[in-house]
C-alpha cells in the first residue's frame, strides 16, 4: 500500500509541476504580447497611439503567430518536396535537374547535411560527364567539380560524423581531382568510425599508392582480403596488393 501511495503522490507532483510550467509559459506569452503591443503603440501615431487599441493589437499578434506557424510548416513541407524530387531525379540519372531541385531545397533548409551531400554527388557526376559541345566552355566542368567539393565540405561541417560526404569527397579527390593528400584524412576518419568499410579501404589504399606510400596500401589490401566475403573483391585486393609490393621492391 505504501508503494502505491508513494506512486500516486509522485504522479501528482509531476502533474502539478507540468501545470505550473504551463501556467508560467502562458503568463509569459501573454506578458510578451502585451509588451509588444505597447511597443507598437508607443512607436505609432494617430489611431495606433490610442491605448484602447492594445487589446486588439494583442489579438492581432495572436493571429499572426498562427499565420507564422502555418508559414513555417508550409516552408518545411516545400523543403521536403524539393528534396524528395531531387533524390528521385538523381536516382534516374537526371543530375542537372536534380541540382536545380536541391538548390531550391537548400534555400528553404540550408542546414540539412543530406541536401549538401546529394548536391555534391550530382555535381561530381555532371562534371565527369561534361563534353565540349558547341557553345560550352571547359570552365563549366571546373565549376561543377568546385561545387561538388564545396557541397561535400559543407555537409561535413554540418555533421562531422556524417560518413557519406567524407567518402564521396575522398573519391572526388582521388579519382577526379588528383589530390590524394587531401583525401587521406577524410577516408581515415571514415574508417575510425566504420572500421570495416571495404569501399573506403580501397579508395584510401589508392590514395596511399598515389603518394608512393606503398606499405600503407599493402596493409589496407591485407585487411580487405581478411574481411571481405566476396571472392571477386578479394581477387581485386590481391592483385592490387601485388602491384604495390612490386613498387616496394623497386623503391
Amino acid at each position: 500500500m505504501k508503494t502505491k501511495k508513494g506512486a500516486v503522490i509522485g504522479i501528482s507532483v509531476v502533474v502539478l509541476i507540468v501545470l505550473a510550467a504551463l501556467i508560467t509559459y502562458l503568463h509569459d506569452l501573454h506578458r510578451l504580447r502585451t509588451e509588444f503591443a505597447h511597443y507598437i503603440v508607443e512607436q505609432g501615431t494617430g489611431r495606433w497611439a490610442r491605448p484602447d487599441n492594445i487589446a486588439s493589437l494583442r489579438r492581432s499578434i495572436a493571429i499572426y503567430d498562427r499565420r507564422i506557424a502555418q508559414h513555417v510548416q508550409s516552408a518545411a513541407r516545400s523543403a521536403t518536396y524539393w528534396k524528395l524530387l531531387g533524390i528521385r531525379l538523381q536516382q534516374r540519372g537526371l543530375h542537372g535537374e536534380a541540382l536545380q531541385a536541391f538548390a531550391r531545397a537548400i534555400e528553404l533548409a540550408p542546414e540539412d547535411p543530406t541536401l549538401h551531400h546529394h548536391t555534391g554527388v550530382s555535381a561530381a557526376i555532371t562534371a565527369k560527364s561534361f563534353h565540349l559541345f558547341p557553345g560550352r566552355d571547359i570552365t563549366e566542368r571546373v565549376q561543377h567539380f568546385n561545387l561538388a567539393e564545396e557541397a561535400f565540405l559543407r555537409a561535413i561541417e554540418l555533421d562531422e560524423r556524417f560518413l557519406r560526404p567524407r567518402y564521396s569527397l575522398g573519391v572526388l579527390y582521388v579519382f577526379d581531382l588528383d589530390m590524394p593528400n587531401e583525401a587521406i584524412p577524410h577516408l581515415q576518419r571514415v574508417l575510425e568510425i566504420s572500421r570495416n568499410d571495404i569501399d573506403a579501404m580501397f579508395v584510401l589504399a589508392r590514395a596511399f599508392y598515389m603518394i608512393a606510400d606503398f606499405r600503407a596500401a599493402v596493409d589496407l589490401f591485407d585487411r580487405i582480403i581478411i574481411l571481405s566475403r566476396d571472392e571477386q573483391t578479394r581477387i581485386n585486393a590481391q592483385n592490387n596488393r601485388e602491384a604495390a609490393m612490386r613498387r616496394i621492391h623497386v623503391w
